[in-house]
């Protein structure tokens, strides 16, 4: 089976626009070679709301039991709580469709292992080499695997959802009873995507007066699905009008949380890590990981809590595998992604909404209080088509240009001066068929110079 010519595919599974390049064909095939390759005998899979989603399902499902392997169906949910279910249900793997923040004519597939976590990049490589060389393997009528549904059960005592909200109300870094008896009036946004029906329940059940928007779980967003800050002007109204004490927006499979403050005005993703980071760390400390694009906030954090830091490639597993390495007790990446190994090892957009809301109940501070605790930086992100433009040539003049600065080359380029408390980082998206540069100074104007300094080189 050919590789479609705009099919992404890395650690974070495999992504492309439904029809030309993602299709029923060439999600049996993935699948096939993914149950075949971990040896799975069940297999745990979620979706998010997107209208293509339950097509895709259908694809999913058949090429798992065509395999040979019994699916245990969880329909729509979000991405940690698929990564959850893999250990509760007792799974050797899971399958996730969901394309996260990309447009809606895009879906995609992430795999996990046993662990409930994604497959590191030798597994991934070896995953492809079997999808590329088209070697499949496809059980007999006799082999067929069966299908359990739990999609009704989702969302009630019993379900995947309720699991998830029972597993992060119980962590002992959550007072549930403090934050109750602050009465927080709170306004969240979906975008209709997966967090619509688990979140909610969550904040209510932590005693918060809830203000949802963009909550009809049919997967048509109503902005951009990214919860960056141009997109969460609905939520700043939405705080606003009803007085509201902070805003959270999740992305469409919630593995994401941005948010908003007490003025309705967007704070920026990296504030959600560095304020779990934070509060935290102040009863739990230990090592803390982050990847190579994600602010030095939490850097300074672990310094002030006497802590060892450490950064890893960008992508959760990557991220993942360095925490486990070091055992870091928090960490995650800068888009609004926190990793807690004591309730799993995933980005958890439901998660992160408990720890903000402790951080504000612990400290009786509003977000901006919380905010103003927390070193500033000023971070710019940009991204570009590549084009014809030789990559390696690239890289190969940034370092003439940037010489003298540290340098990483684990993940693309990243570029650092301690003494000037500054970075940048260039690296092809493993989600996006395009070119990331993202740098973070003390300045706005100093990060713009940097990323400024990419671009120039990337149009040249």
């Amino acid at each position: 089976m050919s590789k479609p010519s705009k099919l992404m595919r890395s650690v974070s599974g495999i992504r492309g626009i439904v029809g030309p390049d993602f299709n029923p064909i060439v999600i049996a095939g993935y699948v096939n070679a993914f149950v075949r390759l971990l040896g799975a005998k069940r297999v745990v899979v979620g979706r998010d709301t997107r209208p293509t989603g339950p097509m895709v399902e259908q694809a999913v499902v058949s090429a798992i039991t065509a395999a040979g392997a019994e699916v245990v169906m969880l329909g729509m949910t979000t991405t940690p709580t698929v990564e959850m279910a893999v250990l509760t249900e007792k799974a050797d793997a899971g399958v996730i469709i969901t394309a996260s923040h990309n447009p809606l004519e895009w879906n995609a597939l992430k795999f996990l292992n046993g662990e409930g976590i994604f497959l590191d990049e030798e597994a991934v490589r070896k995953l492809f080499a079997l999808v590329d060389a088209g070697d499949f393997a496809w059980v007999d009528h006799a082999g067929v695997g069966k299908v359990t549904r739990k999609d009704t059960a989702a969302h009630y005592e019993g379900g995947a959802d309720e699991a998830h909200i029972k597993a992060t109300l119980a962590l002992p870094g959550i007072d549930v009873d403090l934050i109750r008896s602050r009465n927080f009036r709170v306004a969240y946004d979906a975008v209709n995507g997966a967090g619509s029906l688990i979140i909610p329940e969550l904040l209510r059940r932590l005693g918060c007066e809830v203000h949802a928007i963009h909550v009809t779980p049919d997967g048509i967003f109503p902005h951009g699905a990214e919860p960056t800050p141009e997109n969460l002007a609905d939520l700043g109204r939405a705080v606003r009008e009803h007085g509201c004490a902070v805003g959270f927006a999740t992305d469409p499979d919630s593995d994401r949380c941005a948010l908003v403050n007490e003025r309705g005005e967007a704070v920026g993703e990296e504030y959600t890590l560095a304020i779990a980071v934070a509060s935290y760390l102040r009863k739990n400390p230990g090592p803390v990981t982050v990847n190579l694009s994600t602010s030095r906030m939490s850097a300074d954090l672990a310094a002030r809590h006497g802590v060892p830091f450490a950064r890893g490639k960008v992508g959760e597993i990557n991220v993942t595998m360095e925490m486990k390495k070091n055992g870091s007790v928090i960490g995650g990446e800068g888009n609004g992604g926190v990793i807690l190994p004591a309730l799993h090892y995933g980005r958890d957009g439901v998660l992160a909404v408990a720890m903000v809301l402790q951080a504000m109940a612990e400290r009786d501070l509003p977000l901006s209080g919380l905010i103003a605790d927390i070193p500033a930086y000023h971070i710019d992100k940009r991204k570009f088509e590549l084009g014809s433009t030789s990559l390696p040539e690239v890289y190969a003049r940034l370092e003439k240009t940037f010489a003298g600065a540290e340098i990483d080359r684990r993940d693309g380029l990243w570029f650092g001066w301690e003494s000037e408390r500054s970075w940048v980082h260039v690296r092809p998206s493993n989600t996006e068929p395009v070119i990331r540069a993202i740098a973070e100074a003390p300045t706005a104007a100093e990060a713009a110079r940097l990323c400024g300094m990419v671009e120039a080189m990337l149009a040249s």
